[in-house]
């Protein structure tokens, strides 16, 4: 039995239970492994306050969240050194693949782990999972030298072989999924399987969160809440989304004209109706959750059949529980709107990105098409499910009349709640490699985070230009494009 300490390096500032922390937990005490969980959200020196940066700009509605947390004063890296005196792990490891991929800060969780690692001294071996591995082992070796270990791909069983390897003090090299680094050599190891029966993960384990954590605001309360996932995968190619990097990673490269993912069956997988509705109920009955975050990244895509048989055990328990769920505007029709209402969804949240048809088609190998787009809001709207736009700012070859042209229309889709991200160049998209070809972006960026910041250095869509369009997108959608001018005259944006 090992001592492996999970290490949340979150600098949000706000709960986020993240999943790859519970399935793995899972996985290592089902092999008898001791597991606790270092996590820097409330740490003062550390958090960024994403719930008052997007509260600010209207993205979040006012509610009461700030008032019920405690943030730690104690030095983040102070608290983390004692953590490390006093669980004494064998392993300390951080970052990994998850129907969250790169959301909630995800991406940067590598560099911010290894920023923290690089400032206490320990004698556990350093592993690392996630995005960054998975879409350049050799490059990202070289760019954290104090990570022992790397994993690519899906990383809840290969941890857990690599821990008994090391225990037994085997060379991981060779092994599958593993990226092994001696001297100035990186040694990648062949690819593992891919995880088919998300069953065999296990009930994930969400009793290693801080209780604070399940605290949650949403639509102006505050309630308790998860980050959940029913599946992974997603049938579709998107060029500037990290889903293509997983799926490159398991050897599925090709797509239709229409940007759907040849072999798609093989790539999406769920959990079994029994195995998700005896983990909500139970963290509803455990642990008073009452929202789901579902972070699948296209629900409607699930197996009909296992929704439906969801929804029966939903309707029969009468939970006091809802979901909020992300999918495609495709999806939307009159009988998965029945479908969602079974199951208790409260919100549905969809990728516009941007406005323009042919932008979406051509540069970002998305396609959905406009009407789809406006039946699908209008189709929510009558079934009572509130609706939350997604849009990105700052793609390559964006203009400022096509962010404008965004905020006109979602201004006739009139959603519910509307948010928007700055486009990142995620290690490994197409949209990346264009980026860094156009001088948008360097060819790898540290502190991507989607929500907080961008990382362009280009002259068409400034930094500071973005910045004043994140801070104003809601309120334009809201109250009208002609109030542009004077925003950008209090502000000396010309």
């Amino acid at each position: 039995m090992a001592r492996i300490l999970l290490l949340n390096p979150s600098r949000w500032g706000r709960g986020i239970t993240t999943i790859w922390i519970a399935s793995h937990a899972a996985v290592l005490k089902a092999r008898g492994h001791e597991v606790a969980l270092f996590d820097t959200t409330f740490f003062q020196d550390w958090a960024q306050n994403e719930n008052a940066f997007n509260t600010a700009n209207l993205q979040y509605r006012p509610s009461s969240y700030e008032s019920m947390i405690r943030l730690d004063p104690t030095p983040v890296a102070q608290a983390f050194q004692a953590k490390l005196d006093t669980f004494r792990p064998d392993v300390v490891f951080w970052a990994a693949l998850s129907s969250h991929i790169h959301g909630e800060g995800e991406y940067a969780a590598i560099q911010f782990g290894h920023e923290l690692i690089s400032q206490v001294k320990t004698s556990a071996i350093k592993v690392c999972g996630g995005l960054q591995p998975t879409a350049a082992p050799a490059e990202t070796a070289a760019r954290f030298p104090e990570v022992d270990y790397f994993i690519g791909g899906e990383s809840e069983f290969v941890l857990a072989d690599l821990i008994v390897a090391l225990t037994e003090n085997r060379s991981p090299a060779g092994m599958a999924g593993v990226v092994v680094r001696e001297g100035n050599t990186v040694m990648v190891g062949p690819k593992q399987a891919i995880i088919s029966e998300l069953d065999t993960i296990g009930f994930y384990d969400y009793s290693v969160f801080d209780e604070q954590t399940f605290l949650r605001p949403y639509n102006g309360e505050v309630v308790r809440g998860v980050d959940y996932e029913l599946s992974r995968g997603c049938p579709f190619t998107c060029s500037y989304c990290v889903e293509t990097v997983i799926q490159s990673y398991y050897e599925l490269k090709e797509a239709t004209p229409r940007g759907a993912l040849r072999g798609a069956n093989r790539y999406l997988r769920h959990k079994s109706a029994e195995r998700i509705f005896a983990e909500i109920s139970g963290l509803y009955d455990e642990r008073g959750v009452t929202l789901f975050r579902c972070q699948d990244t296209n629900f409607l895509t699930i197996d009909k059949a296992t929704l439906n048989a969801l929804a029966e055990k939903m309707e029969a328990a009468q939970l006091p529980v809802k979901l909020y769920i992300e999918t495609r505007p495709e999806g939307i029709s009159p009988g998965n709107i029945s479908l969602l209402q079974r199951l208790n969804v409260d919100g549905v949240g969809m990728g516009i990105e941007l406005s323009t048809q042919d932008f979406r088609e051509s540069k970002l190998n998305r396609f959905s098409d406009q009407p789809s787009i406006l039946r699908a809001f209008e189709l929510l709207r009558e079934g009572g499910i509130k609706r939350t736009a997604y849009n990105i700012i700052g793609i390559p070859d964006q203009t400022e009349a096509s962010i404008l042209e965004t905020v006109e229309f979602n201004r006739v889709l009139d959603p519910d709640n509307v948010t928007v991200a700055f486009f990142s160049p995620y290690l490994g998209t197409e949209q990346q490699r264009q980026g860094t070809k156009k001088d948008y972006f360097l060819d790898y960026e540290f502190d991507l985070d989607s929500q907080l910041r961008t990382m362009t250095h280009h002259s068409t869509l400034s930094a500071p230009t973005l910045a004043f369009y994140k801070r104003h997108f809601v309120r334009l959608v809201r109250e009208g494009v002609d109030i542009l001018p004077a925003l950008k005259q209090a502000e000396n944006l010309v």
